[in-house]
């Protein structure tokens, strides 16, 4: 398909990327095979050498995944895509693909806590350091900016606060100084942002989560301009952190709903947090939708509406926080996120529990802290199992 812009992007996420075969399917195909036959020893060379378009193995090349990765670049407006086994594959292989032992990294205390462990602990052991800031001050990122200083590395709305990073600003202080910037956009999704309009370099996604939209599968992209997604592709091929064919095709059938999911869920959203702030039991809700949020105007610019992740503080400490985890019989008590069924986490114990205590705290996650990922059930539903907990603190 034609991906120009005269296609929006919900025709893009049905449509862009599907190449029919001989037997001219509608749906798109699975390719379920390890590896391609060539029809002579000549271009088994070729396309071992790159000299010869084509597939030659499925760790690196898969009609399926390409369908994935060609649909997923057409949404976020990039030159080309790399797909990985999962969100946090596709940072590292980021990561490893464009930097260096002496290299260093300035990234937001904001960040998912995995990714936290994996840039503040294990890459330093490979020489790669980074120092963390916060993520709404766009003088402290400059301020952390080293000769050394190879990337900017973002997620905005922060997880689990919806803290907004400034992506434009960013963008100005680090190619300043030929730094490039990755915004990891799992919460957004290129239906409500898209990071590489507003100048970033590199958009990073764990599609495990709104783009598969079922809570089915794992995987992860890495979208941008194709002389840095060349090196993604590099790394990947050697060290094969792969999409699998299945999960790229339930990926592309959950591209399809994406539009229309994002925006139920980010209605839903706006909704359960108004109810929230109103609630006697909860002291604090953060919602980039609503007006009481920090980057509120911010978030009006950059991002099409505030989302479907819901965070609040109840009244009391981590014993009422999991009393009103353990009251709810509706919403799922898991730490995945972007699902149509409503999810519930207590993120000191559960997604940055790896983190040490003065990194939590320094991201600004306590343990009257919880987190919702908004699904497509009814809010008054959502409402009347949060309230069974709540009112019980």
């Amino acid at each position: 398909m034609d991906t120009s812009p005269k296609y929006a992007l919900e025709t893009l996420a049905v449509r862009a990327g599907q190449e029919r075969s001989q037997f001219n399917e509608h749906s798109e195909a699975l390719y379920l095979t390890s590896s391609f036959v060539f029809t002579t020893a000549a271009q088994a060379a070729a396309r071992f050498s790159g000299e010869e378009e084509g597939n030659v193995y499925s760790r690196f090349t898969n009609p399926t995944v390409s369908a994935f990765q060609h649909r997923l670049a057409a949404l976020e407006g990039a030159e080309a895509c790399v797909a990985t086994a999962s969100g946090m594959s596709a940072i590292l292989s980021l990561v490893m693909a464009l930097c260096s032992s002496g290299d260093h990294i300035v990234a937001s205390t904001g960040l998912f806590g995995a990714t936290q462990q994996l840039l503040g602990t294990i890459l330093p052991r490979f020489g790669i350091g980074t120092s963390f800031v916060a993520q709404t001050d766009v003088a402290a990122w400059q301020a952390a900016m080293r000769p050394e200083t190879k990337l900017f590395f973002l997620e905005t709305p922060s997880n689990p606060l919806t803290e907004i990073a400034d992506i434009a600003a960013l963008v100005r202080v680090a190619h300043a100084q030929g730094v490039l910037v990755a915004v990891d956009n799992c919460f957004c999704t290129p239906i409500l942002q898209r990071p590489l309009d507003l100048g970033a370099d590199l958009v990073v996604h764990s599609a495990t989560k709104f783009l598969d939209g079922q809570g089915r599968v794992l995987g992860g992209a890495v979208a941008g301009p194709k002389k840095l997604t060349d090196e993604v592709f590099k790394f990947l091929r050697t060290a094969g952190p792969t999409l699998s064919a299945f999960n790229a095709w339930v990926l592309l059938k959950g591209l399809e709903t994406l539009h229309i999911r994002l925006e139920a869920q980010s209605s839903r959203a706006l909704q359960l947090a108004l109810w929230l702030e109103k609630h006697p039991r909860v002291r604090r809700v953060y919602y980039p939708g609503l007006p009481s949020h920090p980057q509120f105007d911010l978030a009006r610019r950059q991002q099409k509406s505030g989302g479907a992740i819901v965070s609040f503080v109840v009244d009391g400490a981590r014993a009422e926080a999991w009393k009103v985890v353990d009251s709810c019989r509706l919403l799922s008590i898991t730490a995945n996120l972007g699902d149509t069924k409503t999810t519930l986490t207590h993120p000191a114990s559960t997604t940055h529990a790896r983190i040490t205590p003065e990194q939590r705290a320094a991201a600004g996650i306590g343990e009257d802290l919880l987190r919702i990922a908004v699904g497509l059930e009814a809010v008054v539903d959502l409402q009347n199992d949060l309230d069974s907990g709540l009112s019980s603190i």
